[in-house]
């Protein structure tokens, strides 16, 4: 079983609004990027919510996903990991950590990146666009324990560099491994690429 957790705890303070409740296209931010990943072979969803989780919910409470609540989401990204793996059932045997504000992300994308990591026998996966690193990454749950334990001043880079033998770098067409939504000039440059993809459609039909 794969499930995917989706951290949507934040603040929004450097974008001034709730950033995950912005319109894209037809839906909401969250909505759009929990659709993406519903439509895709991941097998359970674990939304986790902080600041505003009431309005995250309520947009949420028509899909199939759980919601799990960060009282600590002040303290940071972690904090929401760590709230998404004591949510997630315990046969979950790899996690897909989706960031809640990088609506780029594809549900081709992310299905390439679970059938890569199905058949690679290293237990990370990271998404790599002109040789960066991005999210969303996928870690076996043989490290629940050591991420529920460690790495409190690091965050999942600790993991990363604990275990820098053991992760799959693929390598991507998607620049949006690298795109998330801070400020208001990433949400405009979301919705140029989201217009820009949808007059692409339109011009094949």
């Amino acid at each position: 079983m794969i499930c995917a957790i989706v951290l949507a705890a934040g603040r929004s303070r450097r974008m001034g609004v709730q950033k995950l409740l912005l319109p894209f296209g037809s839906k909401t931010v969250i909505a759009h990027i929990v659709d993406q990943l519903t439509a895709s072979s991941v097998d359970e969803v674990y939304v986790v919510v902080g600041c505003h989780g009431k309005r995250v919910s309520r947009e949420l409470s028509s899909r199939p996903v759980s919601i799990a609540n960060n009282s600590h989401y002040k303290s940071g990204m972690l904090s929401s990991v760590r709230c998404g793996l004591h949510a997630m059932a315990r046969q979950c045997r790899a996690v897909l950590v989706v960031l809640g504000d990088q609506p780029s992300v594809t549900t081709k994308l992310i299905d390439q990146m679970l059938q890569t990591f199905a058949s690679t026998e290293k237990q990370i996966l990271m998404p790599l666009y002109q040789g960066k690193r991005g999210h969303p990454m996928i870690f076996s749950a043989v490290y629940r324990d050591e991420i529920l334990t460690h790495y409190d001043n690091v965050g999942l880079r600790g993991l990363l560099y604990a275990h820098k033998d053991d992760i799959f770098e693929l390598s991507v067409t998607a620049s949006g491994v690298l795109s998330d939504m801070d400020y208001p000039q990433d949400y405009q440059r979301e919705l140029a690429l989201l217009k820009e993809k949808n007059e692409g459609f339109l011009a094949s039909d």
